[in-house]
């Protein structure tokens, strides 16, 4: 069996292992695949693992020997689903991997902009404490996140594990409501328009649809308080860039801190960028080390399955 990984290298950049591929098929791993090489590089393959190399139509209906595809990752949008199941491809992703490690990042982003701590651990290594005449200095109102309320958009696995750590900062949850969900002690349900209104930061777990792009737009930006924060670790076309980035110009709100944006890597004249208040961080949440090698070993034990006429993580 021939196994070709067409972008391995934002999985397993050389500290992690493949040779539980390597046992399994004749494997073949780049590090990355422009476009235009795909089908040449993955012509005689039975499986091809990838990650954000798209697989479209036209690309599946040119690889004769594929039987499996998988994804790196747990969204499987760069695979034209559809035309692999017209070929009776399976096609399987990783669902889960990277619950404890975004939901980590999320809350490290939200504190950066209360403490600021990256920002004052510079000043201190460029001199200014040295040169302070008080023992203290800080540039910015520190906020203390006990009783402030954090509204979750998207409360699935990811979500909760969020809204977990967050209570242990003593932060009240919001929640979109939907049906059949219940207000407990541990988070109220309320519409989305309200929990715009009444966060003080308001983070993005939700997955990408048609419903959901641009779901942060200029309508949704003026709803939120002029003291509020913007957390989005989920996905970049979630949030309208043009209209966040006007947000800062009118001060309709306070910050923001993206680990994603709309296109990535970035283009250059990407508005939130130059943005005053917006730290963003290069599409990292998902990899801790310990998140990429469940990934892997996830990823691995899909194809064994596969390999052994089982279904795991199947999408099709």
């Amino acid at each position: 069996m021939n196994l070709v990984i067409l972008d391995g290298y934002a999985a397993n950049p050389c500290d992690l292992s493949w040779d539980a591929f390597l046992a399994m098929a004749d494997c073949r791993v780049y590090d990355r695949t422009p476009p235009e090489e795909v089908v040449a590089r993955a012509l005689d393959a039975d499986l091809v693992l990838t990650n954000k190399t798209v697989l479209s139509a036209d690309v599946i209906g040119k690889l004769p020997k594929l039987r499996y595809i998988g994804v790196l990752a747990t969204g499987y949008n760069v695979v034209d689903v559809a035309a692999a199941q017209a070929r009776g491809i399976r096609v399987t992703n990783i669902p889960g991997y990277g619950t404890a490690s975004v939901a980590q990042h999320t809350l490290a982003l939200i504190l950066e902009l209360t403490n600021q701590v990256g920002h004052h651990a510079q000043g201190v290594r460029e001199g200014r404490w040295t040169n302070s005449k008080d023992f203290a200095y800080w540039d910015a109102t520190l906020i203390e996140l006990q009783n402030l309320t954090l509204g979750i958009i998207g409360y699935g696995s990811i979500g909760r594990k969020v809204a977990e750590l967050a209570r242990a900062f003593g932060m009240k949850i919001l929640a979109p409501a939907r049906p059949g969900s219940k207000s407990g002690e541990n988070v109220t349900f309320v519409p989305l328009d309200q929990l715009l209104q009444d966060s003080d930061i308001v983070t993005l777990h939700c997955p990408l649809t048609e419903e959901t792009r641009n779901l942060i737009c200029a309508k949704s930006l003026a709803r939120m308080k002029p003291s509020a924060f913007l957390i989005n670790t989920s996905r970049g076309p979630l949030i309208d860039e043009e209209a966040l980035a006007a947000a800062f110009r009118q001060n309709q709100i306070a910050g923001a801190a993206l680990d994603v944006l709309s296109a990535e890597p970035p283009a250059a004249d990407n508005p939130l960028l130059s943005a005053p208040r917006c730290l963003i961080t290069p599409h990292q949440a998902w990899a801790t080390l310990s998140a990429r090698k469940r990934l892997l070993d996830t990823a691995a034990g899909n194809v064994r399955a596969f390999l052994e006429g089982r279904t795991e993580n199947a999408v099709c």
